[in-house]
């Protein structure tokens, strides 16, 4: 994926708090600062872990942030576009399930034969899903301790979250078994990136047959 998307979107919050603040909006001026400041912090939260984030992993999670506070939040997606959170819980569980399988493949130093296939992608899952399972939590005490309305229409709205949470996950740790079983295209090309920038964590790494 191309970076300068990742500058567009920072050069669009930029340009928008200059004009919020020229209009004096404080609390919308706040959230596109905050929002602006929130797509530095992968890279500098990744490079403190000794870990080093492609470029397209980092314009991903850039763009998130975007669809979420920007557009969703401060834009009002999430009313306008009835299908919007539900795409974002999706792509977000999709993409927990990708970094899970990495940081689980990095424990054993990329070594496939060591750490099944199969294990992997299921453990991979099992971690993006319980990220889900916490989210809903914090959104269920949010509004219950300070009455915001963040779980919208209740139960429907924390069920139909968790079961795209759930097939996103399942999207994410699928997609790691497809790259150790060979796939290097498409979506396996987003874990090639990654392992090939973190070699070093990945000592044991070998190609896989079958």
């Amino acid at each position: 994926m191309n970076p300068l998307l990742l500058w567009a979107i920072r050069a669009v919050l930029a340009v928008e708090a200059v004009t919020l603040g020229w209009q004096q909006n404080w609390l919308q001026l706040t959230v596109a600062v905050l929002t602006l400041g929130a797509t530095f912090l992968p890279d500098k939260v990744a490079r403190m872990m000794g870990v080093r984030l492609p470029a397209t992993f980092l314009t991903l999670i850039v763009l998130f942030i975007f669809a979420t506070i920007f557009l969703g939040e401060m834009s009002g997606y999430y009313e306008r576009f009835w299908w919007w959170d539900l795409a974002l819980h999706f792509g977000s569980a999709a993409a927990f399930g990708i970094f899970a399988f990495l940081m689980i493949f990095m424990l054993f130093e990329g070594d496939s034969y060591a750490a099944p296939p199969w294990a992997l992608a299921v453990l991979s899952a099992c971690v993006a899903m319980a990220i889900g399972v916490v989210w809903e939590i914090f959104e269920y005490a949010v509004d219950q301790t300070l009455g915001t309305n963040m779980q919208k229409s209740g139960l429907p709205d924390t069920m139909g979250d968790l079961i795209v949470d759930t097939l996103g996950a399942i999207l994410g740790g699928g997609l790691g078994y497809l790259y150790l079983k060979g796939m290097r295209y498409g979506p396996g090309a987003l874990f090639e990136e990654f392992v090939g920038l973190n070699r070093r964590l990945y000592r044991r790494i070998r190609p896989r047959k079958s």
